[in-house]
């Protein structure tokens, strides 16, 4: 309350929170990248064991395995960044057709929108007095920045790049991807499949754990779920490997 006794919030401070959202927009969408980029990498682990879990299974021989890994790295990294990049070169458009949009009814019916404005104002809980006036200061002061925040919830300033998407996601599957392929490369023959299971599970119980966490959710169902998932991919493609291999003589 002012020393007036005026009870009125005044613009500023019926705005306060809207002064802190693009720092708290921030770094929920580095949250956001942080959390794909773990998700990711576990696609890389989960999608790399499998493959060279079920070709070690059918053969010993290193090249045969060598070449399955590198071949389901790069295709898997590919597949990654082609996906990232279209989905969001897809909400990319889709976010400037909306501000071309918002521009063109600001430009062609300007009370019309101040209205619309004062209205959703009214719907967040401000009585119809206070937000007549804040949406007319925020008009005056910048009228599409008031429209695309309050109403569409983007910022034009910060529209995501579908290229670095599609950079984070190659390179984030190609980092989980690694760990399956050396640990099937690296030890004898006869422990390749045991280390590599032990390797794999380890890494998904820490990517697990950070999902967990950067989403805020129960730690140990999500780490569950993906020892789960990540033990029945590596036992179905060995299964898979050993019956393939029996039958083809290999």
């Amino acid at each position: 309350m002012s020393k007036t006794g005026n009870t009125t919030p005044t613009t500023a401070e019926v705005d306060h929170g809207h002064a802190d959202e693009p720092h708290a927009g921030g770094l929920s969408s580095r949250l956001n990248w942080l959390r794909a980029g773990v998700l990711g990498a576990n696609d890389g682990i989960v999608s790399t064991a499998g493959l060279v879990i079920g070709v070690a299974a059918a053969t010993t021989a290193k090249g045969p395995i060598l070449t399955a890994g590198v071949a389901g790295l790069i295709a898997g990294a590919v597949s990654m960044a082609l996906g990232e990049y279209v989905s969001v070169s897809t909400q990319r458009d889709t976010e400037r057709a909306l501000l071309e949009k918002e521009r063109r009814e600001l430009a062609e019916s300007p009370e019309a929108e101040l209205a619309e404005l004062t209205a959703m104002y009214e719907a967040k809980g401000l009585s119809p007095s206070t937000a007549q006036l804040v949406a007319r200061e925020l008009t005056a002061h910048d009228a599409f920045a008031a429209h695309v925040d309050v109403e569409l919830n983007i910022d034009p300033d910060e529209l995501t790049n579908p290229w670095q998407a599609a950079f984070a996601s190659a390179v984030s599957f190609s980092i989980g991807a690694l760990l399956p392929l050396l640990a099937i490369l690296l030890p004898p023959p006869g422990a390749r499949i045991p280390v590599t299971f032990a390797a794999v599970l380890v890494a998904l119980a820490l990517t697990g754990t950070i999902s967990a966490r950067l989403g805020g959710s129960a730690r140990f169902r999500a780490v569950m779920r993906i020892l789960v998932g990540g033990a029945l991919a590596m036992i179905v493609t060995f299964g898979i490997g050993q019956l393939v291999g029996h039958v083809g003589g290999i």
